[in-house]
């Protein structure tokens, strides 16, 4: 026991080394070592938790090995999160060292195991892939891997446990049904939040194709991330199949809610995407595919047919709008979905004739010509 005792003295010194400049020497192997140290020192806690005498011992060595009594012994199933928070902000950590404590700290805990009720664990991945979504963009291969991983943090924002603090005492003060609304009201205003910091941390095209590629997903029912043992068997029954399809509607709603509470920001969204994908994504969610023919109306009506060149072209050359080209191809593509989306288009481009004059020869409409080229 005298052992564990001089050990546990060194949690206040290897949480002092992780906020200073030291780090900057650090690899994955020293990190990797830092990290089964703090592992440890949580294992000590488990194991002792049960035991009075000796967890007040622990708690008053670790008492004695520090200048203020910041820690007790409650911090030692803490340990992993408390030093990664720590190392998160100390940007004295090399870039390879921190890229091995994201993958570590993005984990969750097996079965559900050591969930800590102040909700530190969750705070540590929601830093965590705050700071993966923001150090810097990878392969073109790497949206997928980011969106997974954006959707697996906003299913846990969901689920965080904070959203569970009120209800029982506002069912006391006979509010039942407000108490039975807020938890699922105080989870999506959490997950909202951090969703919108996670993302304005981002270039704005960067943000726009890891949105794109989760929506994707979720069209596509795509698991967003690897989970525990006991989620996989949650899944496997038909509550657990409900529970995971509101979840992956709840992330779809604040996905879209995000990219449509912005003009400007919808906009970016639209131009930067191939039409191939924007297609997909509005033949999926009927939330899309009006603000994506209101958009591409506004580009259409700037076009302007010059007689001399015998074609449509942008009436402001520096604005970034479509041209002839490109929204044909984006009217095809939409033409090529499926059949509701196909006939809102059809509709669309028809009242937008009409309202021109319904003319039907060339180079009159720019909308009389989008729907030749499309085939109506």
């Amino acid at each position: 026991m005298d052992a564990v005792l001089r050990q546990v003295e060194q949690l206040p010194a290897l949480l002092a080394v992780s906020r200073s400049a030291q780090v900057r020497h650090w690899d994955c192997l020293t990190l990797d070592r830092a990290l089964e140290w703090a592992r440890y020192f949580q294992h000590l806690h488990h194991r002792f938790r049960a035991r009075p005498q000796l967890r007040e011992a622990l708690g008053r060595r670790l008492r004695r090995s520090q200048p203020l009594p910041v820690l007790g012994f409650p911090a030692l199933g803490r340990c992993p999160q408390l030093l990664g928070l720590a190392l998160l902000e100390n940007r004295a950590l090399p870039p390879a060292a921190c890229r091995c404590l994201l993958r570590s700290l993005l984990q969750p805990p097996a079965g559900g195991s050591g969930r800590d009720p102040g909700g530190l664990p969750l705070l540590a991945r929601r830093k965590a892939a705050a700071c993966l979504l923001a150090s810097g963009p990878g392969p073109q291969g790497q949206l997928q891997a980011e969106a997974r991983l954006l959707l697996g943090r906003l299913r846990e924002e969901g689920q965080g446990a904070e959203a569970q603090l009120l209800p029982g005492r506002l069912r006391e003060e006979g509010q039942e049904a407000e108490a039975q609304l807020l938890p699922g009201r105080l989870r999506a205003e959490a997950a909202e939040c951090w969703l919108r910091g996670a993302l304005e941390q981002l270039p704005q095209p960067r943000a726009c194709g890891v949105v794109a590629a989760a929506l994707a997903l979720l069209a596509q029912g795509c698991d967003t991330e690897q989970t525990g043992d006991a989620d996989r068997a949650a899944s496997s029954s038909q509550g657990g199949y409900q529970a995971g399809a509101a979840g992956d509607g709840c992330a779809a709603g604040l996905l879209l809610s995000w990219l449509l509470g912005n003009q400007e920001r919808f906009s970016a969204f639209c131009l930067c995407l191939p039409s191939s994908q924007l297609a997909f994504l509005a033949g999926h969610y009927s939330q899309l595919s009006r603000p994506y023919l209101d958009l591409l109306t506004s580009w259409g009506s700037r076009l302007v047919y010059d007689p001399l060149q015998g074609r449509w072209v942008k009436s402001c050359l520096d604005k970034a709008e479509l041209s002839w080209e490109e929204l044909r191809e984006r009217f095809i593509c939409l033409c090529q979905g499926p059949a509701l989306l196909r006939e809102q288009t059809q509709a669309a481009l028809e009242l937008l004739r009409t309202r021109d004059g319904d003319f039907k020869v060339r180079g009159l409409s720019v909308w009389t010509d989008l729907l030749m080229e499309v085939g109506y």
